[in-house]
């Protein structure tokens, strides 16, 4: 009952919005409200299962475990966070004239599925609607970052729904040579796709085609994880779009897809009975890593500079995953939740910065200290944070992954170390600028107060993990590590 809440309880919400009957100013927050319950509804389920088994529900359709729960539980967060930051700053942008009453209704509702289709890519047990989920997730972000209806903005969700459609089909192609591998055993119907049936039977699938079918998946779900070089649709979709959807697509979107290039990777790895995947997921993760910290550098646009912080993220968490180690799997996953906390927080103080300043450029945006000094501060902080900078939870994350690439991997670590110190100087310098700079002429006062609370909360979990790692909260890391390897 309660999964089947939390996966219907974002489709509601969707429908609220659609419907055709006058709406007071209030209900802006019954999308935050339905989204706290849903968040409660993912705590809840965390308890009812046991961190070392899977359980299977509606007839082997839908399954949790350690891993896809952990994702559950941040993509519900996140979800919630991000919503409470949307209602004064979709006042202000309807306030503007930059948003109608129609968009705000459609963006709310698109906002509902997308949340509703990544529950259901991560719940689901079978590889079919895996793929069906992600596509409809895929299509509901083109909607919101189309929301404004400029030039730019239509350019930008059109590259991201022509990346993402050929992203989406490469995927479909490792879904059938899955398929044909799991027919050749004699699983036939549904139990040919169940990630728990092909679980158990992946040391005798082909692996000749299993190993095709990762390099599809790879390429297709490493497009819309944001990996070099299927990448180049995010920088502009975080830059044209509302701010909420900067936030989701970074904190959440691109971690989805990186759940189902997991579980395709983990039935690859028990087929080859070898370590092959880990080698190219290194390679495509030390590209990602690099190209986004040398593209950082010349970015003029604020947003446009923080999406490619999430492309040297994602290459760095897959760098962790690719690492043959459990030690450095339970860093991945916990760099996973630390980048979209802290990457959604930066996310929610350039959205009022842009908005206090009406623009986007670097150059423009200066002496944030003197104009608001909660959101300079939280700009300030969260660019520490996502630096990898003591005592925030990813100095954390990235310690222990590098010293297991120290250990298994040495030539990998000089590389790692130059490309974290680039990306520490190139997010500094300009943030330094836009938060202590002088300010100016311009500035204006919001109509609708920001809510802090997202930002506060999101920095506050990555300095507490930064400070003090619970030994049950490692314990449950390391036994959603052990769904990455096959």
């Amino acid at each position: 009952m309660t999964l089947v809440l939390l996966l219907t309880l974002p489709w509601l919400i969707a429908l609220a919005h659609l419907l055709p009957i006058p709406k007071h100013r209030s209900f802006d927050w019954f999308s935050v409200v339905g989204y706290f319950l849903q968040l409660l509804l993912a705590i809840h389920l965390l308890g009812q299962v046991q961190p070392d088994q899977r359980r299977l529900f509606a007839g082997g359709w839908f399954a949790v475990d350690a891993l896809n729960l952990y994702f559950v539980v941040l993509t519900c967060l996140v979800a919630w966070t991000t919503s409470l930051f949307a209602v004064p700053y979709l006042r202000v942008e309807r306030e503007r004239g930059r948003l109608t009453n129609l968009r705000l209704r459609l963006f709310h509702s698109m906002y509902g599925v997308l949340v509703g289709m990544m529950l259901l890519c991560l719940t689901t047990n079978h590889l079919g609607v895996l793929w069906v989920a992600l596509e409809a997730a895929t299509l509901s972000a083109v909607l919101m970052v189309a929301m404004y209806r400029t030039p730019a903005s239509f350019e930008a969700a059109w590259r991201y729904f022509i990346l993402g459609g050929i992203g989406i089909l490469l995927a479909l192609f490792a879904v059938i040579l899955i398929d044909l591998a799991a027919t050749q055993k004699g699983l036939i119907g549904n139990h040919a796709l169940q990630l728990d049936i092909l679980w158990a039977n992946r040391q005798n699938l082909n692996p000749m085609l299993m190993a095709v079918a990762f390099v599809f998946a790879l390429a297709g779900l490493g497009t819309k994880s944001g990996l070099v070089p299927w990448h180049s649709w995010l920088p502009g979709a975080h830059a044209e779009g509302p701010t909420p959807i900067s936030a989701v697509l970074s904190g959440l979107l691109l971690n989805v897809a990186f759940y189902a290039l997991l579980r395709f990777k983990a039935l690859a790895e028990g087929s080859l009975h070898s370590h092959w995947p880990d080698m190219v997921l290194l390679v495509f993760g030390l590209m990602s890593v690099l190209a986004g910290v040398l593209r950082m550098r010349a970015q003029q646009d604020v947003k446009r500079l923080f999406s490619y912080s999430s492309i040297e993220h994602m290459g760095l968490i897959s760098i962790g995953i690719s690492l043959n180690n459990p030690v450095a799997h339970a860093a991945a996953l916990l760099h996973i939740l630390l980048h979209a906390l802290v990457k959604s927080s930066i996310f929610f103080s350039v959205g009022h910065a842009v908005q206090k300043t009406r623009t986007q450029s670097l150059a423009h945006i200066r002496g944030l200290m003197h104009a608001s000094g909660r959101i300079g501060w939280g700009l300030l902080l969260g660019t520490l944070a996502i630096a990898g900078l003591p005592p925030f939870g990813l100095f954390r994350s990235e310690f222990l992954i590098l010293r297991v690439a120290a250990a298994e991997q040495p030539w990998l670590l000089p590389l790692l170390l130059l490309a974290l110190w680039l990306a520490l100087l190139n997010l500094l310098t300009p943030v330094q600028e836009m938060v202590w700079g002088d300010p100016l002429p311009g500035l204006q006062q919001l109509s609708y107060r920001p809510v802090r609370l997202p930002m506060l909360l999101h920095l506050g979990i990555a300095l507490v993990i930064g400070l003090y790692m619970p030994v049950q909260f490692w314990q449950s890391l390391l036994y959603a590590a052990a769904w990455v390897s096959g």
